[in-house]
């Protein structure tokens, strides 16, 4: 019986059919909530309101010719989707989509899972710079690079910033961070903040507008995934989709109190609150338009990095003072 739940929370619920479902929905909702925001009125006919057309899109992928390039690296080029999948999926374990209160808190809960899914979270950043590079094309390689300096922009930033409600709630674990705040609503209210600062942070993360850069199409065709095709280049969207919810996941769970109640009342919880993450990323995307690699770590060093230090000692202040 164990080894059935075990399964079951693998491949159903949290695992990888949910996430897929889940993921495929958002990115519907990304999509259609910012062709609204332009007067547009974005998917409309695969399926009910365009519901399915994510789904359509990554099964008309998967039939297209997948074609490697002769002169790639073949072996990492066709590993790379796969494991990047994998990782998202893993870290999307991760978080508690019910109660601390009930057994294991989800699939997977420890002190310390925040730092192992900010861990896993930084990984897809090193597969799509490695994906540039094993094609050998000039136009996926300059991706990947700017997807590698984008990194020591946001990363700092974004660690500081999850981490300070995690100092707050004296626990490395997401469960208890989130029961934490539940308990004292209150002090939400002095990570305003880091909230707002993980926000942009996420946003550089999914390389969303307007740090796109990376795949920038009007500059260098398609930056990572120029010579992605067919079943590849549905894995890696698949995998930029689940990348949203999880860190949405993330966010919510730290900033916003988390999922509570068992896995029905914690799965709602978990699908208003990371719709209402995604609906803020959504907003940022629609109001901003594409910036330079080098402004975006200007930006992060200049802006975000001294504004999350700040963050920090708001909540050191607060737990020594107050706690």
């Amino acid at each position: 019986m164990a080894v059935l739940k075990t399964i079951l929370y693998l491949i159903v619920y949290p695992g990888l059919l949910f996430l897929f479902v889940y993921s495929t929905f958002c990115e519907w909702f990304d999509r259609k909530v910012y062709a609204r925001l332009q007067n547009r009125m974005g998917p409309t006919h695969t399926g009910r309101w365009g519901l399915l057309q994510p789904v359509a899109d990554f099964f008309k992928l998967m039939s297209k010719e997948d074609i490697v390039p002769d002169k790639a690296d073949k072996t990492l080029f066709t590993l790379l989707p796969i494991v990047g999948l994998a990782i998202v999926v893993t870290a999307g374990l991760l978080l508690p989509l019910w109660s601390v209160s009930d057994a294991g808190a989800g699939m997977v809960s420890f002190q310390g899972d925040i730092i192992v899914l900010l861990y896993l979270l930084s990984l897809p950043t090193l597969i799509f710079f490695l994906a540039g590079w094993s094609s050998t094309n000039p136009f996926s390689e300059i991706g990947g690079t700017r997807v590698l300096t984008m990194l020591f922009g946001y990363e700092v930033p974004l660690f500081m910033a999850v981490l300070s409600p995690a100092i707050l709630a004296d626990s490395w674990r997401m469960a208890e961070i989130a029961q934490f705040y539940r308990d004292k609503p209150l002090l939400i209210l002095p990570n305003l903040l880091g909230f707002v600062i993980a926000l942009i942070c996420v946003q550089a993360k999914l390389e969303r507008t307007p740090f796109d850069i990376p795949h920038a199409e009007t500059e260098i065709v398609g930056g990572t995934f120029t010579e992605y095709s067919g079943k590849k280049l549905a894995f890696f969207r698949l995998m930029t989709d689940i990348e949203l919810v999880v860190a949405s996941g993330l966010v919510a769970a730290v900033f916003l109190g988390g999922f509570p109640g068992g896995i029905g009342l914690g799965l709602l919880n978990f699908i208003l609150k990371t719709l209402f993450v995604i609906f803020f990323l959504t907003l940022i995307r629609a109001m901003t338009s594409r910036i330079r690699v080098d402004q975006v770590v200007s930006f992060s060093w200049k802006y975000l990095a001294p504004l999350a230090v700040l963050q920090l000692l708001i909540v050191i202040l607060i737990k020594g003072l107050i706690l």
